[in-house]
């Protein structure tokens, strides 16, 4: 297990042609994880943010597109940050637990002490590495970092709710009807080694 204390394997969710239209016109002939965002495919961006974690082995992008449009990038920025990127494709959509779980064995496959997760079509200067220390410090199932958004456009996003004492997570809801919360949920995870239970 002391190899393993050591080893971070990040996840990143792009997604699949099905879904993603705010960007058309534009984007029609690009998938939306490749799409440009301040000079770089959207994707760069949480990837970039990944790289900086300390004894980061491995990074999977999962999602629903063809191999193809992914195979040129992927070997691009595998060779660039000189950590492994790999593309997962899911033989259909299954939705974020679904595709972690469909690919769960890739993701375990040398037993990684901690697993980060992000969706790709967030922007941000991500704080892993020091995500990655809360956690470790904090304890827990899982760390999540979110952000707090207006009441009046909590809606567009998954909303959470936490206990304010404990800060335990007790409920979500993905983009509800009604008010809930002004936390949006889903800017990271960082889980334990046995995030599959």
């Amino acid at each position: 297990m002391a190899g393993s204390e050591q080893r971070v394997v990040a996840v990143i969710m792009v997604g699949g042609p099905t879904k993603g239209t705010r960007f058309r016109p534009l984007s029609l002939n690009v998938p939306k994880p490749l799409f440009p965002i301040a000079g770089q495919p959207m994707v760069h961006h949480p990837i970039s943010a990944c790289s900086r974690i300390p004894h980061l082995a491995q990074i999977y992008l999962i999602g629903f597109y063809e191999e193809r449009e992914f195979a040129l990038y992927v070997s691009s920025i595998s060779h660039e940050l000189r950590i492994p990127v790999r593309y997962l494709r899911e033989d259909k959509p299954h939705g974020s637990a679904g595709g972690l779980y469909s690919f769960r064995d890739y993701i375990m496959e040398d037993s990684p002490s901690h697993i980060v997760l992000l969706n790709c079509d967030v922007c941000s200067s991500f704080p892993l590495p020091d995500m990655l220390e809360a956690h470790k410090k904090y304890g827990g199932m899982g760390t999540l970092l979110v952000n707090k958004v207006s009441a009046e456009s909590a809606n567009q996003f998954g909303e959470l709710v936490a206990d304010p004492e404990t800060n335990e997570l007790l409920h979500y809801t993905e983009k509800p009807e009604t008010f809930v919360s002004a936390v949006l949920l889903f800017v990271g995870l960082f889980a334990r080694c046995n995030f599959f239970g």
